[in-house]
């Protein structure tokens, strides 16, 4: 199987680790990974924010970049939900046919992480260790527009050492949404506050999700109140070992 992987903008500028992570995670469970140097954005917030005739040429990149993989594996709900479903909504504005023909047939192959663990690997015990009381987060595009369900869930209940404690409220939003965040600050605060209140009131050591951007809302809030939470990415936790502890690098 020919795997690549697709780190996304906010890991490549902001948390390189995550993407270090679901490489040795991979290659841990014997797949050799590759990386398109030519990736760049999803499109994800040109589309959100209502501009699909500019997101033409930055999904024409996406499906050149990954064209003749089996598999494209991202750690991010967000940006796999965008290449899933935001994709063909851009492609058939455009009016390009190869540009369809190209979506339709890149699009399908996209997975985020703990779908490809689990529905493609057929994995739920990763072989990690991370010996810490955790809470899980669903973020709302993994949750609702991928349909990510347990599979998070399956695979961190596997790992050695983790107390896997209930988030009250998990289906609710953080609040991040991306431009939501800029575009309606003061909502946006009030909703990751929020959901601060939910995840302190678990008294878990750490908080974990399968998207960096919520994490940084979410943890962003924590810092500033010092609730001694530590947001870790669901990929740090799952390549995680007692040799290689990745997710204790934040």
């Amino acid at each position: 199987m020919k795997v690549a992987l697709m780190v996304t903008c906010i890991n490549d500028a902001l948390y390189p680790e995550t993407g270090r992570a679901v490489v040795a995670l991979l290659r841990r469970l014997g797949v050799d990974v590759e990386f398109p140097a030519a990736q760049t954005c999803c499109a994800q917030p040109m589309v959100n924010t209502g501009y699909l005739d500019e997101a033409v040429p930055v999904v024409r990149t996406f499906v050149d970049a990954f064209a003749g993989y089996d598999a494209i594996v991202t750690p991010s709900g967000s940006c796999a939900g965008s290449a899933r479903h935001q994709h063909s909504l851009v492609a058939k504005r455009s009016g390009d046919a190869a540009l369809q023909s190209a979506v339709e047939e890149v699009s399908p192959r996209v997975y985020e992480l703990s779908e490809f663990l689990v529905d493609v690997l057929g994995v739920t015990d990763v072989g990690a260790y991370y010996p810490h009381t955790v809470t899980y987060h669903p973020t709302c595009h993994s949750l609702r527009m991928l349909g990510v369900g347990e599979r998070p869930l399956q695979l961190l209940r596997a790992v050695r050492g983790l107390t896997l404690l209930e988030l009250p409220g998990a289906d609710q939003c953080c609040g991040f949404g991306g431009t939501f965040a800029v575009k309606n600050a003061d909502t946006s605060i009030a909703m990751g506050t929020d959901k601060v209140r939910s995840v302190c009131g678990t008294g878990a050591e750490v908080l974990t999700a399968g998207d960096n951007s919520c994490l940084t809302h979410i943890g962003g809030l924590m810092t500033r109140q010092r609730a001694g939470v530590r947001a870790v990415h669901l990929a740090e936790i799952l390549a995680s070992t007692g040799s290689e502890p990745w997710g204790e690098r934040r």
